[in-house]
């Protein structure tokens, strides 16, 4: 398996509202690096969970059993999708522009180009703290 994509949509269970709660695993049909597969996956997602009407109070995406892109596993195939293009290499410059000049200096457009000025944004005053990935997480102690 290439992995999955799941998505899920759902209320808040504290207004007294109608309540919608919704998710699905969209499966990748082969292993990619390629940012905008899991995006486009994601989307497929959310395109199929999503119903008009309701106070959405949280939204998220989780990648699962991700394998690397370049473990390839030979099918039968009679669907002709390999004339999809090789975007190694478009992937590997967004990150290193994004590595030498700062995280989010290139950004999908699904994301919003409109910065922090966007109609809203990630919750994040209760993320988790990178420790191991990041060095102004990590913990000072001073005697």
């Amino acid at each position: 398996m290439a992995g999955q994509v799941y998505v899920f949509i759902r209320t808040s269970p504290f207004r007294q509202e109608a309540q919608y709660s919704r998710g699905i695993s969209v499966p990748l049909r082969r292993p990619s690096s390629d940012t905008g597969a899991l995006v486009a996956a994601a989307l497929a997602g959310l395109r199929s969970v999503f119903q008009p009407g309701f106070k959405l109070a949280k939204a998220g995406v989780m990648l699962m059993d991700l394998a690397p892109d370049a473990l390839h596993q030979h099918e039968l195939d009679f669907e002709n999708d390999d004339v999809a293009p090789d975007r190694r290499g478009l992937m590997s410059a967004l990150d290193g522009i994004n590595q030498k000049y700062g995280r989010g200096m290139v950004l999908m457009a699904s994301a919003g180009l409109a910065g922090d000025a966007r109609a809203w944004s990630m919750k994040q005053e209760r993320r988790t703290p990178a420790y191991m990935t990041c060095w102004e997480d990590m913990p000072v102690a001073r005697a």
